[in-house]
């Protein structure tokens, strides 16, 4: 199996290295600058288990080619146009699966390239690219879960998850990977809502006499959401997330909250937005989203006034 990866930040960058060392045959579709980098030092990864780096093959916009059978996209979700833009030559038998959050990505990739070349993906990890180009593992979480969408890509998407469990990180196959994308959708935007609203972890954010309720009111309308849309979360994943999001004494934050605090571009149209204006249309009451969203929408305006 042949595999691009489009970008080496948090995500792409730590998977396809972890695939690389298990022996996979792995392609990074870099900018420029990121590809002199990489080439010259090679792949950096930090974790809290130990570090290393891998020295993979790299291709850039201009030099790519129609030869691959996976391309992984692993940008953030406003990056996807010009992410696309710089598959224009690699853009032939290939089977697309996306890692990004929300879920409006996939309608966008259908109608562009056709469901049968779109598959499913989840990423579960808490990685950031740092100032000086290594991929930081912030925690033991890492997790990536797979899944067809069309019946074109149903063995495919069960080699990659069998790739993955001998690449020394949890990979998981599902029937139902839009489910998975909307449980974590509903996640997300609990955790990024609430952590980039109070400015805190959810271990301070609980540590308030409001902030357990508040948080279980945000993550109630969120999966009101996807109940309505036909994608109810199911206890095991409520309970979980649940768990996740109220533990006392957590240092867990969004990393759209690191983002804005590190004055980068958030993704708080498509992981707040995009479910808020979902919640207005389908007349689910999304008031605590909505808040979240705004707060966001603001700081994004402020941070491109002039003053």
């Amino acid at each position: 199996m042949k595999i691009l990866i489009l970008g080496a930040g948090g995500i792409g960058g730590y998977f396809g290295a972890r695939l690389i060392q298990a022996g996979a045959d792995v392609t990074f579709l870099l900018r420029e600058r990121r590809k002199q980098q990489v080439d010259s030092e090679g792949l950096k990864i930090e974790t809290p288990r130990g570090n290393f780096s891998v020295q993979p093959r790299t291709v850039t916009a201009q030099t790519v080619g129609p030869d691959y059978d996976l391309i992984l996209l692993t940008p953030k979700a406003y990056d996807l146009d010009s992410a696309l833009a710089s598959l224009a030559r690699a853009d032939g038998r290939g089977v697309l699966l996306p890692f990004l959050n929300g879920i409006d990505h996939l309608q966008a990739l259908d109608a562009r390239y056709g469901r049968a070349r779109v598959m499913g993906g989840v990423a579960h990890i808490a990685a950031a690219l740092t100032p000086e180009g290594v991929v930081k593992q912030l925690n033991d979480l890492h997790r990536l879960t797979v899944g067809p969408r069309d019946p074109a890509h149903a063995a495919l998407a069960r080699d990659f998850a069998a790739l993955g469990t001998g690449a020394g990180y949890d990979s998981l196959h599902s029937d139902n990977i839009e489910q998975v994308l909307w449980d974590k959708w509903v996640f997300l935007a609990t955790l990024a809502g609430m952590t980039t609203v109070c400015q805190g972890s959810v271990g301070e954010i609980v540590a308030t006499s409001e902030g357990e309720a508040l948080t279980r009111a945000m993550y109630a309308e969120a999966c009101a959401v996807a109940q309505t849309e036909g994608h109810a979360v199911g206890a095991a994943a409520q309970t979980q997330a649940l768990s996740m999001l109220t533990q006392p004494g957590s240092a867990f934050t969004a990393s759209m909250l690191r983002d804005l605090q590190g004055g980068q571009k958030t993704e708080h149209e498509h992981i707040l937005g995009a479910l808020a204006r979902r919640g207005k249309q389908l007349g689910v009451g999304v008031s605590l989203l909505g808040l979240a969203y705004t707060h966001m929408a603001v700081r994004a305006a402020q941070s491109r006034s002039p003053a």
